[in-house]
């Protein structure tokens, strides 16, 4: 199983670059961890929004095969403790499918994309910046691998 964000825009500050890639180089190889960058749709003035947010959903739904897990990362999504992330993240293994964790742009994910969803994940009811989102992923994927482990990562 691997383990895909799918994260709209590219060119992150260094610092994501650095908090991100520390997590990504400590999962195992029976579950690796990346990110890809989906191009975020060429902003203009007076630009719809909706469109926008079409046409970056459907730059993300055709990097996606048919048979991968979708989790579409949505604010009215359902939120998950650790302890709840751990047990999805061994679900998601067992299924044997590989999981491709979906990261809108600054407009958010279109319908489509949370319409193939299998699921939606809310990391918080809070509006977090997008790259913020690539380190906080990245570091509770691990998490919850370390707690399947059970490394010392995560205490309680």
């Amino acid at each position: 199983m691997r383990i895909r964000i799918m994260a709209v825009g590219s060119k992150m500050p260094r610092w994501v670059e650095d908090g991100s890639s520390e997590y990504l180089k400590r999962m195992p190889r029976d579950m690796p961890l990346s990110i890809q960058e989906i191009p975020l749709a060429k902003r203009q003035k007076n630009a719809d929004p909706e469109k926008l947010k079409a046409a970056e959903g459907d730059s993300i739904l055709a990097q996606l095969s048919s048979s991968d897990h979708v989790v579409a990362l949505e604010v009215k999504g359902k939120p998950w403790s650790t302890m709840e992330l751990s047990r999805q993240l061994d679900r998601w293994r067992m299924s044997g499918k590989d999981v491709a964790l979906l990261v809108g742009g600054p407009d958010g994910l279109s319908d489509s994309c949370r319409q193939r969803a299998d699921q939606q994940w809310s990391l918080s009811p809070l509006t977090l910046p997008h790259p913020l989102v690539r380190v906080i992923l990245t570091e509770q994927i691990y998490r919850a691998w370390s707690v399947l482990q059970g490394h010392p990562y995560h205490r309680e």
